[in-house]
């Protein structure tokens, strides 16, 4: 019998990338006339995995929300990786804004990958592994369209495909 071929779909983010756009959004917020003396602040938490907007309004929020997505853009880190909440009213009359980076994939959200998967009806097994997914099949070519159906959809978090052999 052929050996069988296998993949991996995790999520992962690369957290210094994610801190150099950090960096750099903190960066621009201290140098552009608009958010120079607004009293916004951002912090990054590399354990807890979050980040934090301080903000007066919320609109001076949402504006930091845009330059920090598109300092995450330009290093490669797909913004979808980050769930932003709802903006909270803090003290002091400011805007809170908490941003989760999404790091593995839950359970739920392995489910309803391992369901699709199945749904397409192709000779391959799907193992659900804590954070991360492994396919595998006899056929390469079933593997190559388990690949370029998941690209096509969207779950809510970037995928990546590894350890293909």
């Amino acid at each position: 019998m052929a050996k069988d071929s296998s993949f991996d779909v995790v999520s992962q983010v690369d957290m210094q990338e994610v801190d150099n756009a950090y960096q750099q959004t903190v960066r621009e917020i201290s140098q552009r006339y608009d958010l120079k003396d607004s009293g916004s602040e951002v912090a990054l938490s590399k354990p807890e995995r979050t980040i934090t907007i301080s903000a007066p309004a919320d609109f001076v929020a949402r504006q930091i929300t845009d330059v920090l997505n598109s300092k995450l853009i330009k290093r490669g880190v797909d913004i979808k990786a980050v769930r932003w909440d709802a903006p909270v009213a803090a003290s002091g009359g400011t805007v809170r804004v908490l941003g989760r980076i999404i790091d593995g994939i839950d359970q739920d959200t392995a489910k309803k990958i391992n369901k699709d998967i199945k749904a397409l009806k192709l000779k391959c097994k799907v193992v659900i592994e804590s954070d991360k997914l492994r396919v595998s099949s006899a056929s390469k070519d079933a593997l190559q369209e388990v690949i370029a159906f998941l690209r096509d959809q969207d779950y809510g978090q970037p995928l990546q495909f590894t350890n293909y052999r």
